[in-house]
């Protein structure tokens, strides 16, 4: 007989089924994942040699946990995914407000149910998919939305006196009984709410309108906080914490290549945007620059964090804007250009929170010195460095690109030119083409234009070309000869 077949107490116990509390459910099917050696926190990338084993660590220990981090460091993600460690089914005790345990019942329904019933008492069976109760913690969460109060509704209804139990109306909490709880950005909850918790956690009985309920819930308590929340909005009292038995600081991706996977995996793309749209490999690692050089900017608040959410959001932005180009153009396919990161400006500006100079500067100012510091970065990686000082008659190998710019006067990137446009533009540029030649002789066609253009923005950054930005495009000069010209 399968474990969901079972309808009864008295079968439930012939089947030899026994208890255990969620924190050893969890640890017991831990320990047989590591075992076995399956990844337990599935599509969570650069964690595994710092926050999962500290993670798994308290698990072991039978913790509850405070993940303690900047937005976007994948807390919650951490939390939901706990889920998987978790038993399939469980029995519960048929219509229980709290999942009572058939075998060990906690609440009054479900002691008067076994009392009338025996071992004909029904239970149902819980999916581990509903055993996962989420509340966002917000100024005005009460303690009856947490632990529950007494319902004057259900007293008329039944006729019963306040002083009968029957009257209370659970909270969140005892309604998660058994299940994993996630209170998510835990220093906004008010102190007084905070202190309503320190039983549940400690010796696990709740207290409701003067009812002293010897409930002993069985949860698994996982927080969330944002280290800026201890000044700015709240902090966690000290007794809470002293009974939160693991806090783990979580950390954004510490290099390119694992920013990109997890940009990658969490992107919300429509296929057609793939398939219309290439994306250079070098594209990506300048998108997650862009994230890096945030975090580190005189301008961004580096106390709220940059999250990864920038990133993601400010890929499905390039994509777009490359998508829309060839809609306007009708052509079948297309590579991202340097150019198509003006379009990514809209994800950087809601993402990142600025310092007073930076509001000074505005918001769509410091979005392209981003892009612009993180072009800067790349490009020694690439090319030659240019280096600040210079000997007068030092020569470089960017002296012909700006001869040529000299020369022309001007040169112009339309955002709607079709691609043949585009490349015929770039390929005009023949001291480019030489470079390109000298130091990527093996360049691939789809990442030659990005490449080509991604020299003239360096050549910009490192103010040996000047650039002009246009309602319809990008405008290339001479840093000297457009001093020149508008004398």
């Amino acid at each position: 007989m399968k474990k969901q077949e079972i309808k009864t107490l008295g079968e439930l116990k012939k089947s030899g089924y026994e208890s255990k509390s969620i924190k050893d459910e969890l640890r017991d099917n831990l320990i047989k994942k590591i075992t076995n050696k399956e990844n337990v926190f599935e599509g969570v990338w650069g964690y595994e040699n710092s926050v999962i084993p500290e993670l798994e660590r308290a698990i072991l220990s039978r913790h509850n946990i405070n993940l303690l981090g900047l937005r976007g460091q994948a807390k919650t993600r951490l939390a939901r995914l706990m889920v998987n460690l978790l038993d399939e089914f469980i029995p519960v005790v048929e219509d229980s407000e709290i999942h009572d345990d058939p075998l060990n019942p906690i609440s009054r329904y479900a002691l008067e149910l076994l009392k009338e019933k025996g071992d004909k008492m029904p239970i149902s069976w819980l999916h581990r998919d509903e055993r996962f109760y989420e509340k966002l913690a917000t100024p005005d969460v009460t303690v009856a939305d947490l632990i529950g109060d007494v319902d004057p509704i259900k007293a008329a209804n039944l006729k019963l006196s306040y002083a009968d139990d029957r009257v209370i109306h659970f909270g969140m909490i005892p309604r998660a009984n058994r299940c994993i709880f996630v209170i998510n950005e835990l220093p906004d909850l008010q102190a007084r709410i905070q202190v309503s918790l320190f039983n549940i956690l400690q010796e696990g009985d709740i207290q409701i309108r003067g009812f002293k309920l010897r409930l002993p819930l069985d949860l698994q308590f996982i927080f969330t906080a944002n280290p800026e929340d201890y000044t700015n909005r709240g902090s966690i009292v000290t007794p809470l914490k002293d009974r939160i038995g693991s806090q783990i600081l979580t950390h954004y991706p510490e290099d390119i290549a694992i920013a990109k996977r997890i940009t990658k995996q969490e992107a919300r793309l429509d296929a057609r945007q793939s398939n219309l749209v290439h994306v250079p490999e070098l594209a990506m690692d300048l998108l997650e620059q862009i994230s890096f050089e945030a975090r580190d900017s005189e301008y961004v608040d580096a106390k709220s964090g940059v999250s990864a959410r920038m990133s993601i959001t400010a890929f499905e932005n390039l994509l777009s804007t490359a998508e829309r180009r060839i809609l306007l153009s009708g052509e079948k396919k297309t590579n991202i250009r340097l150019s198509d990161f003006m379009g990514v400006v809209p994800a950087i500006t809601g993402k990142i929170e600025l310092v007073y100079e930076g509001e000074q500067e505005g918001a769509g100012f410091v979005a392209e010195t981003l892009i612009e510091e993180a072009i800067k970065t790349m490009f020694p990686t690439l090319f030659p460095k240019i280096n600040k000082l210079e000997r007068k008659d030092a020569e470089t190998p960017y002296d012909g690109i700006a001869a040529w710019f000299f020369d022309q006067g001007g040169f112009e990137l339309l955002d709607e030119d079709d691609d043949k446009v585009y490349q015929e533009k770039l390929d005009a540029i023949s001291p480019l083409n030489s470079l390109l030649k000298e130091y990527h002789p093996d360049l691939d066609k789809t990442e030659t234009y990005f490449i080509k253009e991604l020299v003239l923005w360096g050549l910009v950054a490192h103010k040996k070309l000047s650039k002009y930005r246009f309602s319809d495009g990008v405008r290339f000069k001479d840093l000297y000869g457009s001093y020149i010209s508008d004398l």
